[in-house]
């Protein structure tokens, strides 16, 4: 028996998180020990859903809050990020059977349901993808992917098991990966960096047809200013909005490295800074935090925060030096961005601009 791309995949992400140990790689000449294995790696990951005529699945005639209402990509991706602290401040643990406590199913596809504000508990990945639904539309490539978006696995043809993510931004200029909220088995609600979709896999890319803003077709990965939203930043986060988060607690007078990776002493700097300005000290760097974390820099400014501002825009393809100091490449760039971005063009990286810059890939 050979094993589909996807469930490589899946089993070498099971062996990445350090959780090999509960794998067996399935034996060749044993198709007994093929099936049991197969089924172990997907009930750990995440397996294969109710089925359509289930009575865990809304049935489509259910599904009366899009089908009346619009719902923005801001709000669709904060209903997603509740569920990363939803369980007493940690993710909602993965079940195909349970529902939450807001009568959402708590697989993968329950929980985009839940983002989507859908009939409870949701539908499978095959209702979400399915036409006949009404929820959305098939896209004819990845490029016209937006916040809000879609990534569905809804066919079994191939043996696979079917998946839903959610796109929020893209992680990169040459955009072969992204950033996401999903479901997963083991791991309950997550958000981290993707690539399903991007390669050749089963996922293909769809739109909520009622979420408010993505009529006008295009895959923009820069939307404007209003629906630029901050990152969450948390224990575990590895990329670089953690190293600009860093760079700018070393900026605010905090002794830690600016490593990219968001450990117990970056958890203990943002915890004490949330303290020292009235934010809830839950060492989560969110929208409030970012809010008094930033600094204003500008032609002429040096320092920690100069360093934050030069590595995002690095990340939009600018050639800079991140030295520190705000000169006249670093404003050039800033003006440019500024500029695609609708934003001011005063080269001044405010608060705007910060939101933007990392909030929009």
């Amino acid at each position: 028996m050979s094993l589909t791309r996807r469930t490589q995949i899946a089993l070498a992400g099971i062996v990445a998180a350090g959780v090999a140990a509960a794998i067996v790689v399935p034996s060749l000449t044993d198709d007994t020990t093929d099936q049991k294995n197969v089924a172990a790696a997907r009930d750990t990951d995440y397996g294969p859903e109710p089925e359509a005529d289930s009575n865990l699945v809304t049935r489509t005639d259910q599904i009366s809050t899009l089908a009346t209402a619009t719902i923005s990509p801001d709000t669709m991706i904060n209903r997603a990020r509740t569920w990363l602290t939803a369980n007493g401040g940690h993710q909602v643990p993965y079940s195909m059977q349970r529902v939450w406590k807001d009568g959402y199913r708590q697989d993968c596809s329950g929980f985009v349901s839940m983002a989507l504000a859908l009939g409870k508990p949701g539908l499978n990945t095959v209702g979400l993808a399915s036409s006949a639904s009404g929820v959305t539309k098939h896209l004819s490539s990845t490029s016209q992917l937006r916040k809000g978006d879609l990534l569905i696995d809804a066919s079994t043809s191939d043996g696979d098991f079917r998946h839903v993510v959610i796109f929020e931004k893209w992680a990169n200029t040459s955009h072969s990966s992204y950033w996401a909220y999903e479901q997963r088995g083991s791991h309950g609600t997550t958000h981290r960096t993707l690539s399903y979709g991007i390669g050749k896999d089963n996922y293909d890319p769809y739109r909520p047809l009622k979420l408010s803003g993505s009529s006008s077709g295009g895959g923009s990965s820069t939307p404007s200013t209003p629906s630029a939203s901050w990152p969450v930043l948390k224990n575990g986060s590895k990329n670089t909005d953690v190293r600009s988060a860093q760079q700018l607690l070393i900026a605010r007078g905090y002794n830690i490295a600016a490593d990219s990776s968001f450990g117990p002493a970056t958890r203990s700097a943002v915890i004490r800074f949330q303290k020292a300005h009235g934010l809830a000290a839950d060492g989560v760097i969110g929208p409030k935090t970012w809010a008094k974390l930033i600094v204003t820099v500008k032609y002429g400014t040096k320092g920690q925060a100069v360093k934050a501002a030069q590595n995002q825009l690095k990340l939009y393809g600018y050639s800079l030096t991140v030295d520190g100091s705000f000169g006249p490449a670093t404003k050039s760039a800033t003006l440019s961005f500024q500029k695609k971005h609708h934003l001011t063009a005063d080269g001044v990286i405010g608060p705007n601009t910060w939101r933007t810059l990392l909030g929009t890939r």
